[in-house]
C-alpha cells in the first residue's frame, strides 16, 4: 500500500459503507457503525481507502452539518466519538492486524503523531498514525492535547525519526511554534498538518516546521519519499517572528480575560437585544467574545490579517445559520477597538473585521468560510 495509485472515486461497496456510516453516525449507534466499516472490509475494501475517502470525509461532513444547525452540539461529539470506534474497529480487524504483523518484521522507522497542546481535535491525528501504521511505519499516537514538555520527553525516550504535530484550531499556533522548536532541539524534524496552518500551509512555513501535509495521505506520501532534513538552527521565537517585538500579542493575551468582561459587560447597553436573551444565551454570547479575543491574538502572532478576518467570516456564517444577524458582532467589535486604542496592529485587524461584516462575501454569507 504505497498511496500512489489514482483514486477514481468510492466504488459501490464503499457508497454503501459510507451510507451505513452516515445513519449509524446520525442515529448514535456505534455498533452499527463499526459493523459498517467491518462489513466494507470484509468485502475486500482497502483500509486506507476506507479511512480516507469514508471516515475521514464523513468526519468533514458532520462538521459542515454543524456549521449549518443541522446537528447540535451534542450529535456533533456523538458522532465525533463514534468515528473515533469505528477506527478502532478497523485497526483490530483480522486483515487490518495481518497486515501490520508482516510491517511489524521490517518497519520502516519510528514515528510520533501528537496533537498539540490545547488541541483537543484529535481524529485527523489518530487517522494519520492509521495510515503510517498500514504503510510499515512504527507509530507513537500520543492523542489529543499533549503538553510540549511531555513530548519533549518522549522523543528524548524514543528517538523518533520524526514528529508529526496536528492543530485543527489557529489559536494553537502560539503552541505548535513552541512545540516545533523544542522538537528541532532535539534534532528531531517536524511535520506539521491540520488546518490551524491554513490551506495552503503558509503558517508551517512561517513557524519553521520541517514540512507540511494537507491530509493524511499526502503526510505519508512525504514521508515515504525520505527525510524531511536536518532541522534548522534554534532560534528565539522573536527572532523566528520579528514584530512579536511590538508586545501587542503578549499584552493582549495576558489581559484577555480583562478584555472579555468588559465588553460583555458592556454590550447590552450597544446591543439592546441582549436584554431579551436566556442565560444559555449570554453564555453563549461571552465564548463568541472569547473566541475573537483567541483569534484577535493570533493572527498578531503570525501577523496575517486574513487569520482574522476569515475567523469572523466564519463566525458571521454561524450566527447566520442559527437566526442571529451577523451584525451583532459589530458592537463587540467596536467595544474591543475602543479598549485597544494604543494597539496599532490589534486596531487595524479589528477594523479589517467591521468591514469584513459590513460587506460580506456571498460565501460568508451562506456559512461557507471555514
Amino acid at each position: 500500500m504505497n498511496g500512489t495509485t489514482e483514486h477514481q472515486g468510492p466504488s459501490s461497496e464503499l457508497a454503501t459503507a459510507t451510507d451505513g456510516l452516515w445513519d449509524a453516525v446520525i442515529a448514535g449507534d456505534e455498533y452499527a457503525a463499526a459493523d459498517a466499516v467491518t462489513t466494507a472490509l470484509d468485502r475486500g475494501a482497502d483500509a486506507e481507502t476506507v479511512l480516507l475517502e469514508i471516515i475521514a470525509p464523513l468526519q468533514a461532513r458532520v462538521g459542515r452539518e454543524w456549521a449549518a444547525n443541522r446537528l447540535t452540539v451534542a450529535q456533533e461529539h456523538t458522532a465525533t466519538a463514534i468515528n473515533e470506534r469505528s477506527i478502532a474497529a478497523l485497526a483490530h480487524h483480522p486483515a487490518v492486524r495481518k497486515a501490520l504483523e508482516r510491517h511489524g518484521e521490517r518497519p520502516r522507522g519510528r514515528v510520533a503523531v501528537a496533537c498539540i497542546d490545547g488541541e483537543w481535535h484529535a481524529l485527523p491525528a489518530r487517522i494519520l498514525a492509521e495510515v503510517l501504521r498500514l504503510r510499515g511505519w512504527q507509530v507513537d499516537y500520543l492523542g489529543a492535547q499533549v503538553p510540549t514538555p511531555h513530548l519533549i520527553a518522549h522523543v528524548h525516550r524514543t528517538n523518533p525519526a520524526v514528529v508529526a504535530l496536528s492543530s485543527s484550531i489557529a489559536t494553537r499556533l502560539p503552541s505548535a511554534h513552541a512545540a516545533v522548536t523544542a522538537c528541532q532541539a532535539t534534532g528531531t524534524p517536524v511535520l506539521v498538518g491540520g488546518a490551524a496552518y491554513g490551506p495552503d500551509g503558509r503558517y508551517a512555513a512561517l513557524l519553521g516546521a520541517d514540512g507540511w501535509a494537507p491530509d493524511a495521505r499526502s503526510a505519508a506520501d512525504r514521508l515515504a519519499e525520505g527525510p524531511l532534513g536536518k532541522p534548522p538552527p534554534v532560534r528565539q521565537v522573536i527572532d523566528d517572528l520579528p514584530h512579536l517585538a511590538d508586545q501587542e500579542y503578549t499584552q493582549i493575551t495576558r489581559t484577555a480575560r480583562g478584555l472579555v468582561r468588559y465588553v460583555v459587560t458592556e454590550l447590552p447597553a450597544r446591543f439592546p437585544a441582549m436584554a431579551d436573551y436566556t442565560d444559555q444565551q449570554r453564555r453563549r454570547t461571552a465564548e463568541d467574545i472569547a473566541h475573537i479575543v483567541d483569534f484577535l491574538g493570533a493572527a498578531l502572532y503570525v501577523d496575517d490579517p486574513e487569520l482574522f478576518t476569515g475567523f469572523i467570516g466564519w463566525t458571521a456564517g454561524i450566527l447566520t445559520a442559527r437566526g442571529v444577524p451577523a451584525r451583532s458582532l459589530l458592537p463587540g467589535l467596536d467595544l474591543l477597538a475602543e479598549q485597544l486604542v494604543d494597539y496599532p496592529r490589534a486596531t487595524d485587524l479589528l477594523s479589517r473585521a467591521r468591514d469584513t461584516l459590513r460587506h460580506p462575501l456571498p460565501e460568508a454569507a451562506e456559512g461557507r468560510i471555514a
